[in-house]
């Protein structure tokens, strides 16, 4: 698995690791200082000590280049911190399709309602669930209920 962030920022996390290594800390120590695997800063020092600086440079990422650019992609999220319904749709809750549909009508970009997931995911946000209560719920009531009626029905009392 890839890990995250940009190819330079993967570069320079490499740099840092050779440089510590290169003032005498050890691979578990440097592996501590920065966060990652003990396995990686060894291979780091393997790959530097083989080919130089190039067997620590940055590789361009696998893959397709994103549709959507860095300021798309602020505006998409100004969008969503805005919700749902100031966006038209009918209910505050940001669905797959639903994005999908707000980076059509913004950028006139498609995308799958699969890959949404992976985009909001990538932007910082996690899939939620709504709370699902009744529309007829009384809190008062079960406030009430919760400190009178609870204790004396619970197996255990209370100390």
């Amino acid at each position: 698995m890839r890990p995250f962030g940009s190819p330079k920022t993967l570069q320079q996390r490499r740099q840092h690791a050779i440089e510590l290594l290169n003032h005498g800390y050890q691979p578990v120590e440097v592996a501590k200082a920065l966060g990652v695997n003990r396995r990686s800063v060894r291979r780091w020092k393997s790959r530097y000590h083989i080919h130089g600086h190039k067997g620590i440079q940055a590789k361009p990422v696998p893959g397709r280049p994103s549709k959507l650019t860095s300021q798309h992609l602020e505006r998409l999220e100004k969008k969503l911190l805005k919700g749902a319904q100031a966006a038209g749709f009918p209910t505050d809750l940001w669905t797959c399709p639903r994005v999908a549909r707000l980076i059509s009508s913004l950028f006139g970009v498609t995308y799958h309602v699969d890959h949404i997931g992976r985009l909001l995911h990538m932007l910082g946000w996690s899939p939620q669930k709504p709370e699902r209560r009744a529309i007829e719920r009384d809190e008062e009531k079960i406030r009430k209920w919760v400190k009178h009626q609870w204790p004396r029905i619970k197996k255990k009392p209370a100390n």
